[in-house]
């Protein structure tokens, strides 16, 4: 193997890994399919799914991408933002004990597929905000992005 080719396997290696390993652990908690491990009370819709796998695969590049920034914090709500519109809404218990069941059926069931969509959204703008710090590092040839502290005066 050529030597400048392994940082493109690895972070190939690392993309495909986190790509479907979230789809997985994100599906089977949220009981995209059934499984031995979770109930689903409501049922789950083809756009859940869709979301789920368009998400596992930014969360990819993600960390395929990945230098110590500010946007691990921005993937992350997205990912939760992501996973709550995905999740069945009676399951989550935290939900259920704050809001009770007539409510999210009401109105938390309605807006799940645009929470879902804002999460994905969220997470490709974070994985924007990490690839445009990726290009500056890699064309001023410095190992990490460099943060100049404010000078007191």
């Amino acid at each position: 193997m050529i030597p400048h080719q392994l940082p493109v396997l690895r972070a190939t290696t690392v993309a495909a890994s986190v790509a479907v390993l979230s789809f997985g652990v994100f599906g089977t908690v949220a009981a995209l399919w059934p499984n031995p491990l979770f109930i689903r009370m409501t049922p789950a819709g083809g756009w859940e799914i869709g979301l789920l796998a368009l998400q596992s695969v930014l969360l990819g590049l993600f960390a395929a991408i990945w230098q110590p920034t500010c946007s691990v914090r921005t993937a992350g709500v997205g990912g939760v933002l992501n996973f709550l519109g995905i999740a069945c809404p009676v399951c989550n218990k935290v939900l259920l004990l704050l809001f009770g069941w007539s409510a999210l059926m009401t109105y938390f069931e309605p807006l799940r597929p645009y929470l879902a969509l804002v999460g994905v959204l969220i997470t490709a703008l974070a994985l924007r905000g990490q690839w445009i710090s990726r290009r500056t590092v890699l064309s001023t040839g410095a190992s990490s992005p460099v943060i100049s502290p404010v000078e007191e005066r």
